[in-house]
């Protein structure tokens, strides 16, 4: 299953090394490999691709400590967050709640695999094809056009139900938050005396962020494998792709 999901990322990135012209690399499979032989390979790819980011992205820390993808909290948000950060425990509270954010995402992140590894088995070989002849990241975008709403509709809940733990005196991540956004909005007249924030539940943002960074990991894993033979890691890629 793990192996189904980073395939097609792949191989939009690795083939380019073989020749700065896609057609020539095109030309060059067909002489030795068939259509069937190509589309396992950008199975292959999409596999080891996604299935490396997943991992990355569940294990503790993984959006939490690494600032490529690292969730802050919405940024129409940020007058209140100045106040509170002035406030004596003020600031404790704000970094517990983008822990909590953060966690969030990291619980929710397993749930991609199985989504990708269908993506990853339905692609046709017109598909295939289309991929290898895209830009640098038509393998991640082929993978975010078949897949965003059904992880959305996956992310969502879990990440809702993370950000529903209490983090201080029994109030969560999301209650604290809304509170927060509902009393300034009302100290405000409802935006009369300064804008009033609109995003005012912490879920639909959080899951919005967490699937950005999942696809930046991915796009990134795509690059390593055009970029690197060492991460050409079994037959069918090195064939494909070259060692």
């Amino acid at each position: 299953m793990k192996k189904l999901t980073i395939a097609l990322s792949f191989i939009a990135f690795a083939i380019p090394f073989q020749s700065c012209n896609p057609e020539e690399v095109l030309n060059g499979l067909s002489q030795g490999l068939s259509n069937d032989e190509v589309v396992k390979g950008l199975k292959s790819a999409l596999s080891v691709g996604t299935d490396s980011s997943v991992k990355r992205l569940s294990a503790t820390d993984g959006y939490f400590k690494d600032m490529a993808v690292k969730i802050l909290l919405p940024p129409e948000a940020a007058p209140i967050f100045d106040k509170v950060s002035k406030i004596p425990g003020g600031q404790a509270l704000i970094d517990k709640t983008i822990e909590a954010i953060n966690r969030s995402a990291e619980d929710a992140a397993p749930q991609a695999a199985n989504i990708f590894v269908d993506a990853i088995t339905n692609i046709s070989i017109a598909d295939g094809m289309n991929i290898l002849k895209g830009h640098d990241s038509a393998a991640t975008g082929y993978l975010k056009d078949n897949t965003y709403d059904s992880l959305k509709g996956v992310f969502a809940p879990k990440i809702n139900a993370s950000l529903g733990k209490p983090i201080v005196f029994n109030a969560s991540a999301a209650s604290l938050y809304t509170e927060l956004v509902d009393g300034y909005n009302t100290a405000s007249l409802n935006g009369i005396l300064w804008p009033k924030i609109t995003q005012n539940t912490l879920g639909d943002y959080v899951t919005a962020k967490a699937l950005t960074g999942l696809f930046h990991k991915v796009a990134v894993e795509e690059g390593k494998i055009r970029t690197d033979v060492s991460h050409r890691v079994n037959d069918i890629l090195k064939k494909v792709f070259g060692e």
